[in-house]
């Protein structure tokens, strides 16, 4: 470390640094998090205005569908209760009569009533009144409709009432509802056209109410031709003074559009008036939704001003109280790691100290752990070379091939091809071309070769019974575990015993565990004999094969850690019980070369059902 970097100022660069970062990153996360927001915000106020619309609409809509649902329902009622029911030769009054009845209980919302043939001729009419001469009825549209398609129902666009003398100095604007008839003469029936004239001001009313708001939006309606039958702007338009594309919401079907008109881009959302053809339609200007995004755009950004100010204030604190304590800390990490080993500094916030305290440990520990490395090393490999010594005992080895010979000379033919069988399988299993981790199954197999040679030897005085779950046979095990523990029964528990003696192998899984025991009836042992027996005092095991209890539990400790190995369980004149307690690990190609290669159970990595995980235990 150069001279020139000692001698700066404490923290001054870190703290700089330090003060940067965290300023570009608060102002960088403020301005997202508003442009974020802006966006959502303004999408929300978008769709909420839409909304609005769509439900004010939906509101007028109804309130003019049942309108137009009654007129046209008088209109029903004067055809076939009254027209249809009545000839007009001998029910005139009648029909005179059914038409007032109509008209006044419906007058606030008609204006009149009238019946006429196909001719244009008026037949009847209420309230009573004198028809102009000559008003040409058979020009006009609503007749010529109805008289085109009879089956229908028609409603012309507003216009003045221009049939009758009202006796009032202005004419009433009307919406025309005519439809085809058939007109009975005492048994002759002729062609007519029945007329309904409602009035506009109900219409026009809604409408009116529906534009009250003081937004740029507005609402119109138009009949299936594109004829105007209301406009906010209706005299402007009418006088071509302003225009509308009024005939293409005509053609549009019920739903939101986007369109551009005069260079203006809006939305346009268009609902279908039942029975008329007509489009009740609203118009939302993109203004509308522009004053909206500057409302939300000056909250936010007096947001983004706020919280770049308070951050900025906060960053320069937080700056301040970490740099220079880790500026000292690293100093010291510093000179420990040339060589001069100094106390590491411990101060500063209770984070930095727990981070120096942690490293002191750490160092204070190195030496300590790369011993135990080393030791764990080679009593792994002391572990390794003591199982492949035990994988040949001579004296059972020379024993086997003698009970052999004796057979052979016996001329005990099956029973010598079955210890040779059994030791090749013995075999088989203790070499496993130099594996050290192998399946259950595959030691439980050596176990069973082992006692059926032993069962020869001591000319089957020994019951031996396996009772193992199917399940535990897929997991892993170090190999040759079992026959040390199966060597201890025969030696010195049931071989001593005068009756017959009784071995039991029993495999289970227990909650992720595998639990491998053999039991016996034998001698059984005190509770401070138990105690001695894993003891790792350098004694030679006073119960035990070559290997002995103890380096099983190592060898079963070292591959699958210290909460693992054996457990063994006595009492005095009942007998034994000694079990191999591990982790339920699937045995596959990759978890034996993992187990193998030294990663324990619960370290760095986890080996649980065939898959490898980075879970501490």
């Amino acid at each position: 470390m150069s001279n020139e970097f000692k001698n700066r100022p404490p923290s001054r660069g870190f703290q700089s640094i330090l003060m940067t970062i965290f300023s570009l990153l608060s102002f960088f996360v403020t301005l997202t998090t508003g442009i974020l927001l802006y966006a959502q915000f303004s999408s929300l106020s978008k769709e909420k205005e839409i909304a609005n619309t769509q439900e004010m609409m939906d509101q007028t809509r109804d309130s003019m569908e049942n309108y137009l649902m009654r007129m046209r329902q008088i209109s029903d009622t004067v055809y076939y209760d009254v027209v249809k029911g009545n000839s007009f030769s001998g029910g005139a009054q009648e029909i005179h009569t059914g038409m007032n009845l109509l008209y006044e209980s419906n007058k606030e919302n008609l204006v009149s009533i009238a019946l006429y043939n196909n001719y244009g001729s008026l037949v009847a009419a209420e309230p009573v009144a004198t028809q102009k001469e000559d008003p040409n009825v058979t020009k006009q549209a609503w007749f010529q409709q109805a008289m085109d398609k009879v089956e229908n129902i028609h409603f012309s666009t507003p216009h003045i009432q221009n049939l009758f003398e009202n006796g009032k100095a202005q004419y009433d604007w009307v919406l025309s509802l005519s439809r085809g008839v058939e007109l009975n003469d005492e048994g002759d029936s002729q062609l007519g056209v029945l007329l309904v004239d409602m009035n506009y001001y109900r219409i026009s009313h809604l409408m009116a109410e529906l534009n009250t708001a003081s937004t740029s939006k507005y609402y119109y309606l138009c009949d299936s031709q594109g004829e105007i039958i209301y406009h906010p702007q209706q005299t402007q338009l009418s006088k071509k003074l302003a225009q509308e594309n009024n005939l293409s919401a005509a053609t549009a079907k019920e739903g939101t559009y986007s369109e551009t008109f005069e260079g203006e881009t809006r939305k346009i959302i268009v609902n279908d008036i039942s029975y008329t053809g007509w489009k009740l339609v609203g118009v939302i200007p993109q203004s509308t939704f522009v004053q909206e995004r500057f409302r939300v755009g000056l909250l936010l950004a007096l947001y983004i001003v706020m919280m770049t100010m308070v951050l900025l204030g906060v960053n320069r604190l937080i700056s301040l109280r970490i740099s220079r304590p880790l500026q000292q800390l690293n100093d010291s990490v510093v000179e420990y790691e040339s060589g001069k080993k100094p106390n590491i500094y411990i101060g500063g916030s209770s984070e930095i100290q727990h981070l120096g305290q942690s490293i002191q440990r750490s160092y204070e520990k190195n030496d300590a752990l790369m011993d135990e490395v080393i030791l764990e090393h080679n009593e792994r490999r002391k572990s390794e070379l003591d199982a492949l010594q035990s994988q040949i005992n001579p004296h059972f080895l020379y024993n086997t091939l003698e009970s052999i010979t004796w057979m052979i000379e016996g001329e005990q033919n099956d029973k010598a091809v079955f210890m040779v069988t059994q030791l090749a399988k013995l075999f088989r299993i203790s070499l496993s071309s130099g594996r050290t981790v192998i399946s259950v199954a595959d030691e439980l197999q050596h176990a069973k070769s082992y006692m059926n040679i032993q069962n020869q030897r001591y000319q089957e005085q020994v019951s031996v019974t396996f009772d193992i779950e199917p399940e535990v046979l897929q997991y892993s095990i170090v190999k040759l575990v079992l026959q040390p523990l199966l060597e201890n029964s025969l030696n010195y528990a049931v071989g001593n015993l005068d009756d017959a003696g009784e071995i039991k192998i029993t495999g289970k899984l227990v909650e992720g565990t595998v639990i491998l025991s053999v039991s016996d009836n034998g001698l059984g042992m005190s509770q401070e004999q138990v105690a001695s027996l894993l003891a790792d005092d350098g004694k030679i095991p006073k119960m035990g094969s070559g290997v002995g209890l103890v380096n099983v539990n190592k060898r079963l400790q070292l591959f699958f850690g210290k909460d693992y190995g054996l457990l063994i369980e006595s009492q005095l004149d009942e007998g034994t019980t000694v079990s191999i307690v591990i982790p339920a690990i699937l045995f596959t190609e990759e978890n034996r070369q993992v187990l193998e290669q030294g990663f324990r159970y619960g370290g760095e990595e986890m080996i649980q059902g065939g898959e490898t995980t980075n879970e501490k235990k």
